[in-house]
């Protein structure tokens, strides 16, 4: 993290698809943390036509918030159009979705790289003209098949998996003052670690005195 920008943050795009029936599934994980920051910014958000969804813009700092309203694989043309009018470099965007690759409740920030097949990030790296851009994603784990993936971002989770979902983006929440005042090496830290798993009570002794095999 020591060699990639430490530049704060003039954009934040939180990933989704528009409209009530896609409000609960797991491709709108973007939305859920984008709508968290912005209350607790205590912004309020506009339909803006020109920048393709709805913005919001927090006065104390200058960060503006979108949640495109573009659909995910158009999403691209909603972050470049408010990324040109402001005058907004690539490094100084940062981007949250939803991730295939990671467990549920995992978070992962990062800059640049792979855009791991999401047409969300593939779309905003066309209209950016780069990849060199944050993002950080929110895992929502795999169903275990290819051919089941484009059903399984468009469901909610599973009813386990929420309370993970939520404590993540409340993790991330929690460090976002490391991440506005571009301290993302402290904030990578925080938000780039395996959750601890239940541990599994031990079963009581058998009759015996020695535990069931």
């Amino acid at each position: 993290m020591a060699t990639t920008p430490s530049r704060a943050p003039r954009l934040l795009v939180g990933l989704g698809n528009p409209g009530s029936e896609y409000t609960e599934t797991r491709h709108n994980a973007g939305f859920w943390f984008c709508d968290g920051l912005g209350r607790e910014l205590g912004v309020h958000f506009a339909f803006e036509s020109r920048f393709h969804g709805f913005v919001a813009r927090a006065q104390d700092t200058g960060l503006w918030l979108s949640m495109p309203q573009t659909y995910m694989n158009r999403s691209g043309q909603a972050i470049g159009a408010l990324a040109r009018f402001y005058r907004i470099l690539p490094d100084e965007i940062l981007i949250v979705h939803d991730e295939l690759d990671l467990p549920p409740g995992q978070l992962r920030l990062k800059f640049g790289g792979s855009l791991g097949g999401h047409n969300g990030l593939k779309d905003a790296c066309a209209h950016l003209g780069s990849q060199d851009f944050w993002r950080l994603r929110i895992g929502i784990g795999h169903p275990g098949d290819r051919a089941e993936v484009v059903n399984y971002v468009l469901k909610p989770p599973r009813r386990e998996e929420r309370p993970l979902l939520d404590e993540a983006i409340g993790r991330a929440l929690a460090n976002w003052p490391a991440i506005a005042c571009g301290d993302w090496e402290k904030a990578a830290r925080h938000l780039n670690i395996r959750p601890k798993e239940p541990k599994t009570p031990k079963a009581p002794p058998g009759p015996t005195g020695k535990e069931p095999s």
